[in-house]
C-alpha cells in the first residue's frame, strides 16, 4: 500500500426511475479511487441539478439532508474525486455544472490533461473567467467556443483539443456522452440494468453494486451516447490509429479486486503477478502476509507458487480511509498506524515475507516495517508487486516528484533495503508484471517504472510541474 493519492471514479445512468439512488450506491463501490470530494447531477429532461461537497459519500449525501430526493430524476452522473490537478477545496468537487450557448452540461472527469494548463492561459488572454483550478473547467470553455459550437460533431472536436489521460461522462438535459481518450488510459465500462437501463462507469464494480450486467469497456477514441435512442456510438479519432496505453497501475493497485480493468479481473492479475515474483525473488520463510487490501491478491500468489504458508499479519481498520489522502507525511504516518495493527501472534518469532503492491516515497512503508520489528518478528522480506517507482506521472496519478521518489533517491537495491530496514527486498521485473496482463505487452502504459511516455509531455512538463506547484502552494495558504 503506498504512501500515493489516488484517481476519480465516475458513473452515470439514463431513464432508469432510481437513477439518483443507484448513482449513490456505484458511487459507495467506487469510494476507493477518491475520498476527497463527492457529486450527483440529474436531470428531468429539460433541467439539471447538481449537488457536491467535500468528504465521502455518505458524509456528503448523509441521511436527514434530503439531497437525494431533491435530486430525484431519472438520468444522473456521479463523481468521487482526489486531487491531482486543482487545489482540494469545494469549488473543484464535481460533476462540474456550467451553462453556454447550447443550455446546460455538467462534466465528470476521470484522468488529467496535461495540456490544460497551456490552453487556459490562451483563454485566459482572450478574457475567459475561471471558477475553479481543476482542469476539467478548460473542457467546457472549450465546449462554449463560437468556432467549436458550429462543427458537425462538436464534442469530439473538442475532445481532439485535448491532450493526456481522460475519461469522461457529460450529463445534457436530454442524454449522457461517455467519452475515453484515445490511448484508453483510464478506464470506463458500458451496463444494463435489469430494467434496460443503460450505465456506465470507471469499473465494474459499480455496475455490480446495482446488479447491472457488464456490456463491453468503452474503447479508446470513442463516444458512446445514452438517449431516448438507447446506446448509440462513434469515434472522434480512427480506430486502430493510435497504439493504447491502458494504465497498468490500475491492476497492481487502484482497482478493485473484484473488477473488470481493461476487460480483465484484477485479481486474477495480482494474483499471477504474485506467482511471478516468486518466481523472480525467493526466499526462504516461514509466512506470506500481506500489506491489505491491495496487496492481497499478490501475496496469496507469492504464497501458492512458494508453498509457504499465507497468513493474514496486518488487520486493517475499516474506518480509515486510504492513507495517501492525508495531507502530511506526519498524519500519513499516524493514519497507517491506525488503520494497519500487527497481529503478533501470526508474526512474532517468525521469518516473515511482507507482499505490497508498491513502495513510493517509502516512509510508511517503514512505519509499517518498524511495526512488525516491534511485534517480534524474526527476519523481514520485503515483496513488491510492482518495479521501482522512478518517474512522476502525468495521467492522472499524484506521484510526488522526481526527488520524492525512493526509488528515484537510492542507488540501488541494497539503498532501498537499508532505508526500509528490511533484510531483503525484491521487486517484480517490468518484463514480468506485463507478462501477467493478457494483452500485448505495448497496449500498456508503464511510464511510471521506465520514464517511456506514450503521450509526450516534454512540451508541458514544465508548465504542469509549475502549475502543480503554486496548487501547492494555494493549498498550504488555504490551511493556514
Amino acid at each position: 500500500m503506498a504512501d500515493k493519492k489516488e484517481e476519480c471514479g465516475i458513473f452515470g445512468i439514463y431513464g432508469d426511475p432510481d437513477a439518483v439512488q443507484k448513482t449513490y450506491f456505484s458511487l459507495h463501490s467506487l469510494q476507493h479511487r477518491g475520498q476527497e470530494s463527492a457529486g450527483i447531477a440529474s436531470s428531468d429532461g429539460e433541467c439539471i441539478r447538481c449537488f457536491t461537497g467535500m468528504g465521502q459519500v455518505s458524509r456528503v449525501f448523509r441521511a436527514g439532508r434530503g439531497v437525494l430526493k431533491r435530486l430525484d430524476n431519472p438520468t444522473a452522473i456521479g463523481h468521487v474525486r482526489y486531487s491531482t490537478t486543482g487545489s482540494s477545496n469545494p469549488t473543484n468537487a464535481q460533476p462540474f455544472l456550467s451553462e453556454f450557448s447550447q443550455g446546460q452540461v455538467a462534466v465528470a472527469h476521470n484522468g488529467n490533461l496535461i495540456n490544460a494548463p497551456l490552453l487556459r492561459d490562451e483563454y485566459e488572454a482572450y478574457g475567459h473567467i475561471f471558477k475553479t483550478s481543476n482542469d476539467t473547467e478548460i473542457i467546457v470553455h472549450l465546449m462554449a467556443k463560437p468556432t467549436h459550437v458550429v462543427k458537425s460533431d462538436p464534442l469530439g472536436h473538442v475532445l481532439n483539443h485535448l491532450q493526456g489521460a481522460y475519461s469522461l461522462l457529460f450529463l445534457f438535459p436530454d442524454r449522457i456522452e461517455a467519452a475515453r481518450d484515445p490511448y484508453g488510459i483510464r478506464p470506463l465500462c458500458l451496463g444494463k440494468t435489469s430494467n434496460g437501463a443503460y450505465c456506465v462507469a470507471s469499473e465494474s464494480c459499480a455496475l455490480d453494486s446495482i446488479e447491472a450486467e457488464y456490456i463491453r469497456d468503452v474503447e479508446p477514441g470513442e463516444i458512446v451516447t445514452l438517449d431516448k435512442n438507447g446506446l448509440s456510438s462513434r469515434f472522434f479519432v480512427k480506430p486502430g490509429t493510435v497504439t493504447p496505453a491502458h494504465c497498468i497501475f490500475e491492476h497492481v493497485y487502484f482497482a478493485k479486486q473484484s473488477s473488470l480493468i481493461f476487460g480483465e479481473p484484477v485479481h486474477d492479475v495480482r494474483v499471477r503477478s504474485g506467482r511471478q515474483l516468486a518466481i523472480e525473488h525467493p526466499v526462504d520463510a516461514d509466512i506470506v502476509i500481506p500489506v491489505p487490501d491491495s496487496g492481497t491478491s499478490a501475496a496469496i500468489g507469492y504464497a501458492n507458487e512458494s508453498g509457504i504458508p499465507f497468513d493474514m499479519g496486518f488487520v486493517r481498520s475499516h474506518y480509515i480511509g486510504r492513507t495517501f489522502l492525508s495531507p502530511s507525511q506526519d498524519m500519513r504516518d499516524m493514519a497507517v498506524k491506525l488503520k494497519l495493527t500487527v497481529v503478533k501472534s501470526v508474526v512474532e518469532g517468525k521469518r516473515v515475507i511482507v507482499v505490497d503492491d508498491s513502495v513510493v516515497r517509502g516512509t510508511t512503508t517503514k512505519g509499517k516495517i518498524h511495526s512488525l520489528r516491534e511485534a517480534g518478528a524474526k527476519e523481514i522480506h520485503m515483496r513488491v508487486a510492482c518495479p521501482p517507482i522512478k518517474h512522476p506521472c502525468f495521467y492522472g496519478v499524484d506521484f510526488p516528484t522526481h526527488e520524492e521518489l525512493l526509488a528515484n533517491q537510492k542507488e540501488n537495491m541494497e539503498e532501498i533495503r537499508k532505508f526500509l530496514r528490511v533484510d531483503t527486498i525484491g521487486y517484480i521485473s517490468l518484463e514480468g508484471l506485463l507478462s501477467c496482463a493478457s494483452l500485448p505487452k505495448d497496449h500498456y502504459c508503464h511510464a511510471c517504472w521506465s520514464g517511456q511516455y506514450k503521450i509526450p509531455v516534454s512540451k508541458v512538463v514544465n508548465k504542469f510541474s509549475m502549475e502543480r506547484h503554486q496548487m501547492q502552494l494555494f493549498d498550504e495558504r488555504e490551511m493556514e
